[in-house]
């Protein structure tokens, strides 16, 4: 098994691959079902990404679901590829939201959201370890976005997949996990 994060990549790119629409919705559903057993029901600001299906990312529809049905504030991000910044609003049924040129679902208007104001972000990943280290696309937008949060922000990655023992090329700027959540078991760091 790889250790180091361009092999990771590769490795889980390849097996999203083979994943289809049914593996993806199911595992999707069992992600957001396991999210359940969580201390993070008390908050009020839950941002949440909305998937590139083009790459086979975890479909967060049950989770905008669930976050619906507790009455929470639901949170979304504009991305900004050259200061591969995010820009944050609160998801209404007013939103309008469509594809960039890269496939990522963004909110065309709406209210903004200071970051510091976010209580839980679910992340996306490809790979993460067993030290709650994850691996994205390697663009490094959610490690700028997570640093900018508040201390106690609750970072929770959500992953088709369980964890790799371990990866070897992490940096220092690199934010670490507080849980990681799959179709089988919930990680906690």
């Amino acid at each position: 098994m790889p250790t180091n994060k361009k092999e990771l990549r590769i490795h889980y790119k390849n097996l999203r691959k083979e994943l289809s629409a049914d593996n993806i919705e199911e595992k999707s559903l069992a992600i957001a079902n396991n999210l359940i057993q969580l201390p993070i029901w008390d908050k009020t600001y839950y941002h949440v990404f909305l998937p590139i299906v083009e790459h086979k990312e975890v479909d967060t529809e049950f989770i905008l679901h669930l976050l619906s049905g507790k009455d929470k504030e639901i949170v979304i991000s504009k991305s900004d590829f050259e200061t591969r910044g995010m820009t944050h609003f609160l998801l209404t049924d007013n939103t309008k939201i469509k594809k960039n040129e890269y496939n990522i679902p963004e909110p065309l208007n709406g209210l903004e959201v200071p970051t510091q104001t976010i209580d839980v972000v679910f992340v996306p990943l490809l790979a993460f370890d067993h030290f709650g280290n994850r691996i994205g696309y390697g663009k490094g937008f959610y490690d700028k976005f997570l640093a900018d949060c508040k201390p106690d922000t609750i970072k929770i990655g959500l992953s088709f997949f369980e964890a790799s023992d371990q990866i070897d090329d992490v940096f220092e700027s690199d934010v670490r996990l507080d849980y990681c959540v799959t179709p089988e078991k919930v990680y906690t760091f």
